[in-house]
């Protein structure tokens, strides 16, 4: 085993790069072989794990049985690579047999969000989480994405819930640095960063990796600039943030995954279909994207 092999080998479950895929649709429905054909590409270009049915997913937009057979894809193209999967709703009930179906599915761990709209106390909060820590199998990681969800939760409501024994990790999206920062430093919570804008921010306070939408493309990119942070080499890493920064800037132009679809549409590796209400990125952000 060589001293990467190792190094990766001694690093925790929910740490470097994964991927949130999208859901490529063909005439109103998932297509399949080309989902299974990107996680094969991404696979091989070296990611950590993936995440299917998320927000860039689209999950909102899939009723739970295709949710389910995007999940049967990805875990079979993923050939042994965690797959993560994506949770949410309202209904707590709902979500709790949601949770308890998966236990049925070879998934590395749930990534559930606060539920959003009722906009539930931090009490509520603790509750929501523990509840569905308790009934699942796997691990769970907090997806905390207040801009979505309504709900904000507080640095203490965070600390309350990493005393969980099966929950390990958050992807934030908080918005919050001193939050960020004080979950890093409370070590018990894997920090993933799941705004790609504070992937160099997050690497170099000493989070543990990212969930990214636009590492789709330039993915070899992406995993060595993860490896040059782990290894502290913040000069080279650095440079290769810089020469990412008119990507990750386009990839979130307009409303995502519209224009991370263009751009794998012009890649030819999916159609840029989504669906309604998400529209097609705009023909001006298409053509900015071609040039890069």
């Amino acid at each position: 085993m060589s001293a990467t092999d190792t190094a990766t080998s001694l690093q925790p479950l929910f740490s470097g790069l994964w991927i949130a895929l999208v859901t490529p649709f063909k005439d109103g429905a998932v297509d399949h072989p080309a989902l299974a054909a990107l996680t094969t590409r991404l696979r091989a270009d070296g990611v950590a794990g993936f995440v299917a049915c998320g927000s860039t997913g689209e999950a909102a937009a899939l009723a739970k049985a295709e949710q389910l057979q995007v999940l049967e894809t990805v875990l079979s193209a993923a050939q042994g690579l965690p797959v993560v999967m994506g949770v949410s709703g309202y209904h707590q009930g709902q979500v709790l047999e949601q949770v308890q179906a998966l236990a049925h599915h070879p998934v590395a761990g749930l990534l559930v969000s606060a539920p959003h709209y009722i906009r539930p106390s931090q009490e509520g909060l603790l509750h929501w989480f523990r509840t569905l820590a308790d009934a699942s199998a796997v691990p769970l990681l907090i997806y905390d994405i207040p801009y979505r969800t309504g709900a904000t939760l507080t640095t203490e409501t965070l600390l309350a819930l990493a005393a969980h024994p099966r929950i390990e990790a958050i992807k934030d999206c908080g918005g919050n640095t001193a939050k960020t920062q004080a979950l890093i430093a409370d070590g018990r919570l894997q920090v993933l960063t799941g705004e790609d804008a504070q992937i160099f921010h997050t690497l170099t306070l000493g989070g543990a990796g990212a969930i990214s939408a636009c590492a789709h493309w330039q993915t070899p990119v992406f995993v060595e600039l993860m490896a040059l942070l782990r290894q502290g080499d913040l000069p080279a890493a650095r440079h290769l943030w810089q020469a990412l920064q008119p990507w990750v800037e386009a990839c979130f132009a307009e409303p995502n995954p519209a224009p991370l679809k263009a751009m794998l549409a012009h890649a030819g590796w999916m159609h840029s279909e989504l669906r309604a209400p998400m529209m097609p990125a705009s023909k001006a952000l298409q053509d900015r994207l071609k040039a890069l």
